[in-house]
Order: C-alpha cells, then sequence, then structure tokens
C-alpha cells in the first residue's frame, strides 16, 4: 500500500466512530456551522478513494452513466490519473439523488457548492475542518480519534483514501484484475486512459464494505441543535 507522510488507514472501530459521529446522527454540536459538504465529502472519499480537491471539483457534468452505471469522473489532479468510479450504491441509499435534485434546483453546479477554495485548493479547508488546526478541534478530535496514534502514525482525511485501497486491492484481485484496481487508484501502473470493462469495476466497487447503513442526508438536515 503506498502509504504517504507516515499515515495510515482508520481502524475498523475508527470508521464507526466516524461515521456514526454527530455529522450522522440526530444531533448538532453547539456553534456547528454545518455545510452539505460535512455530510457528503467524507462519505465520496470512503467509496472512491478520491482526494478531497478531486471531490470539491466535482460537477455536475462529472458525473456520467457509462455503459449503463453512473460514474464519478474525477480528472482535476495532477498526480494522479483521470479515472472513472462507479458510483457505490450506499451513496444512492444516502440520498444522493435527492442532494443533486437539490443542486440543481438551486442553480449550482458544483458537487460541494459549498465548500470554498482557499488558497485557491479545497483541501485546505478539508483539512482544516476534519483534522482541526491549533487550538480549534477538527471532526476527528469532536470524535475522541487523535491525530497521531501511539507509533507516530498519522490519520487524516486523505486516510479514507488508503481505507479504499485495501479493500479495492482485494476485490480488484479477486476478479482477476490487477488493472482494476491500478484504474480506480489512478496509478500509473495502469497505462491506459480508459477502461473497457466498467461492468467489473462496478463489482469491485459495489464490495467496498458499508459503514453505516443508517446515514442520510435528509437527517443530516433534519438534525436538532444541541
Amino acid at each position: 500500500m503506498k502509504t504517504h507522510l507516515g499515515r495510515r488507514p482508520f481502524s475498523a472501530m475508527e470508521l464507526h466512530t466516524l461515521y456514526n459521529g454527530y455529522i450522522y446522527g440526530d444531533v448538532k454540536v453547539a456553534r456547528e456551522q454545518a455545510k452539505h459538504w460535512h455530510f457528503w465529502l467524507p462519505l465520496i472519499a470512503y467509496y472512491s478513494g478520491a482526494y478531497s480537491d478531486e471531490i470539491g471539483c466535482l460537477t455536475l457534468d462529472d458525473l456520467v452513466f457509462e455503459q449503463g452505471i453512473l460514474c464519478f469522473s474525477f480528472h482535476t489532479h495532477g498526480k494522479i490519473k483521470p479515472r472513472l468510479v462507479p458510483v457505490h450504491h450506499a451513496l444512492v441509499d444516502a440520498g444522493f439523488n435527492d442532494y443533486i435534485e437539490f443542486i440543481k434546483a438551486h442553480h449550482h453546479t458544483r458537487l460541494m457548492f459549498d465548500l470554498p477554495a482557499k488558497t485557491g485548493r479545497y483541501s485546505e479547508k478539508v483539512r482544516i475542518w476534519f483534522s482541526g488546526e491549533g487550538e480549534r478541534a477538527g471532526y476527528l478530535q469532536k470524535c475522541a480519534i487523535p491525530n497521531v496514534d501511539q507509533l507516530g502514525m498519522k490519520t487524516a482525511v486523505s486516510s479514507l483514501r488508503l481505507n479504499f485501497e485495501q479493500q479495492s486491492r482485494i476485490y480488484a484481485l479477486q476478479a482477476s484484475s490487477k488493472d482494476a484496481f491500478n484504474y480506480l487508484m489512478g496509478f500509473n501502473e495502469y497505462q491506459y486512459d480508459k477502461f473497457d470493462d466498467i461492468s467489473l469495476l462496478n463489482n469491485v466497487i459495489q464490495q467496498i464494505r458499508i459503514i453505516n447503513p443508517h446515514v442520510h442526508w435528509t437527517r443530516f438536515t433534519l438534525r436538532e441543535s444541541h
């Protein structure tokens, strides 16, 4: 696994904690300034393996049907290759289609329309919200998950890509297709620009483990103030 900057994937217990935190519950925390991207970005990151900048850049035009399968079209990260990643059914079950209709009704084009860019990048704002900065606690701290474990290994929003990498590698190899794994990760080891068998990619994606089947965008919008 291509770990970087001493980062590690989240453990199964940490994932359970993250996706059962207040964002995915029924009550807002004190002084919370809730944004739609707070709900969607960690989910899309876990189920697609995309970086937060890639997710922040997604527009309605980046939702494409390929061979009858709804996919994200990621093509905005300079270090990894453009790729189509089928939309996991857990996102649909979480109200993704309703959210898309909401975006259209309000005449937005970006999926994370309420995520602003900071210093030209979306990831900086995501990092501060997720991991905190200085005295400001992030979502991790509010879920009682440390940024650095006892071995000095870090967790951050990009750790979700490592969780995706772990699982997609297993399911792609079970399907006898290392190419599918390298393509879904955007690795240069896959030498071509396109992957012909979208149904194979979809088979790999749909096996990504569902963390919390009870999350739903409508539930997020109806949360009560503390």
